[in-house]
């Protein structure tokens, strides 16, 4: 399995991207970084695209996908669950904002939406997915994704503390979660459900308790202007707990 980190930070700009990961070149987990990452000819490679919640910064390429499609004659399957396709045909895709391509053209809608249910196993594009609840402000899953040859990737999306119920659903090789900002803004983090490297700790801990190991961790998310508290405290989380905790970068190449 190889991941390609598209967008890493919840803010944009000349250097980083919105988060969005790219696996294999076939399989997008959220699109915050999809239209200005990819070309025209990777985009039309995408066989699945995986959302984890309805919050602006992992849907906004959604719209300019459903255009790149009418304009060149094809079309992006789309997978999350039913409150983000509320929110996309209410609020983007609402024939004002921008054109309903969930329903239009109404012979072949450029954007296929396919609701998931959390919890049940399914197969996309030849690669098992399994969406599981995660605590956020809004509904939001994350997704374990495991690929044909067996390797296990899960992806948390954003979401604060309080994993304990999740962690037994998934058993990954690589964890990519995220980290918004350091640990003097832990009250932020609880209270809005962020995660810190302090709230990080925490959560790896009771992951270590319920599964008996720990994955290589990788970080997303991160207020750019704040990375470099984030990346000292993130190191000290590594030593202590004597793991691989790395924060992710806009470009980078993972493999399993």
């Amino acid at each position: 399995m190889k991941i390609r980190i598209l967008g890493a930070h919840n803010c944009e700009s000349a250097s980083t991207r919105l988060v969005s990961l790219l696996i294999d070149d076939v399989l997008a987990l959220d699109a915050g970084g999809l239209t200005s990452s990819l070309s025209f000819a990777a985009q039309q490679k995408l066989k699945a695209i995986l959302l984890t919640h309805q919050h602006y910064d992992h849907i906004r390429d959604i719209p300019a996908m459903g255009m790149n499609a009418l304009l060149y004659e094809t079309r992006f399957n789309i997978y999350s669950t039913r409150a983000v396709r509320d929110a996309l045909a209410t609020h983007l895709l609402n024939g004002t904002v921008y054109a309903s391509f969930l329903e239009k053209p109404e012979d072949n809608p450029r954007l296929n939406f396919t609701i998931i249910e959390p919890g049940k196993p399914v197969s996309i594009a030849g690669y098992g997915v399994l969406a599981v609840p995660v605590n956020h402000s809004v509904p939001t899953v994350g997704y374990q994704i495991t690929s044909p040859d067996g390797k296990i990737l899960f992806y948390t999306g954003d979401t604060g503390p309080g994993l304990t119920e999740c962690w037994p659903q998934v058993s990954p090789q690589l964890l990519i979660i995220e980290v918004t900002a350091p640990d003097r803004y832990e009250e932020f983090g609880r209270k809005m459900r962020h995660l810190t490297p302090s709230l990080l700790r925490e959560e790896l801990i009771s992951f270590r308790k319920a599964k008996g190991y720990l994955p290589p961790v990788v970080t997303v998310h991160m207020n750019p202007r704040q990375e470099e508290e984030v990346a000292t405290e993130i190191a000290r989380l590594a030593e202590e707990l004597k793991a691989s905790i790395t924060l992710a970068y806009e470009g980078q190449l993972l493999q399993l």
